[in-house]
């Protein structure tokens, strides 16, 4: 592929122009992803304390819409089923890995489950031992935000959705897809997550919810950078490519 234009010779090579086309929507879609990220943060934090000024709403009479309890906080009766516990990897608190213990509440009265993250446990050094923890038994009082979990995921799992009827239940999770887990988990779930309130004596860990102006500001700084390397290749690209014809 040859251009002149006055005495501009555009000349890319076939391998610059592959580099370049990889990687450029790739850093773009890396830096909206950050992007994405910080402004989701901005919006918890401020739907939070706007929300959060009134009375305290029962999940049980919202359980046809769910929904719009987002970011609000409310609370909720009913007793865990460990059955369906997942484990949420690489979540760090204070720099040391660990994860984050979701658990599924049947809503007294009801037949319906709403899962309820329950904070941030230690991990091991070694990546395969799963961590011991105890869930209270028993008709529980479980207070806590509100929060709709993201439908843009990125994970490099294996997307196969399997039926538990025929394999054991995936304690592990990557991330919290909960189309996923409204699949392959046969009870019926709001979907809705519970973030348990620091100072509930419902069998909680390490809550750590708020969303500091740092954490926003560290997304933002990711995705400009990013931005900005996919600004350095094609900057790099056109200055490869582009050579002044010698009269």
């Amino acid at each position: 592929m040859q251009f002149r234009f006055l005495n501009v010779e555009f000349k890319p090579t076939l391998l610059g122009t592959l580099i370049t086309f990889i990687c450029i929507p790739t850093f773009i879609k890396l830096g909206y992803w950050q992007y994405d990220k910080a402004v989701l943060k901005q919006k918890i934090q401020a739907n939070f304390e706007q929300k959060n000024a009134s009375q305290t709403p029962n999940l049980y009479d919202y359980l046809h819409n769910s929904e719009s309890l987002e970011f609000k906080k409310i609370q909720v009766n009913g007793e865990y089923d460990t059955h369906y516990q997942i484990l949420i990897d690489n979540k760090v608190e204070k720099s040391l890995a660990g994860f984050h213990v979701i658990t599924p509440l049947k809503i007294q009265h009801s037949d319906t489950y709403v899962l309820v993250n329950r904070g941030w446990i230690q991990g091991s050094k070694a990546r395969t031992d799963i961590p011991v923890f105890d869930t209270p038994a028993g008709v529980l009082k479980v207070k806590g935000m509100a929060w709709l979990p993201t439908k843009k995921i990125f994970t490099l799992e294996e997307k196969t959705v399997l039926s538990v009827a025929n394999v054991p239940w995936q304690l592990v999770w990557q991330n919290l897809d909960m189309n996923k887990f409204l699949q392959v988990a046969p009870i019926k779930i709001l979907p809705v997550i519970i973030k348990l309130d620091n100072d509930s004596t419902a069998g909680g860990f390490v809550r750590n919810w708020e969303m500091s102006a740092d954490r926003i500001v560290t997304h933002m700084g990711y995705a400009y950078q990013w931005f900005g390397f996919a600004f350095a290749a094609l900057i790099i690209y056109l200055y490869l490519s582009i050579k002044k014809l010698i009269k």
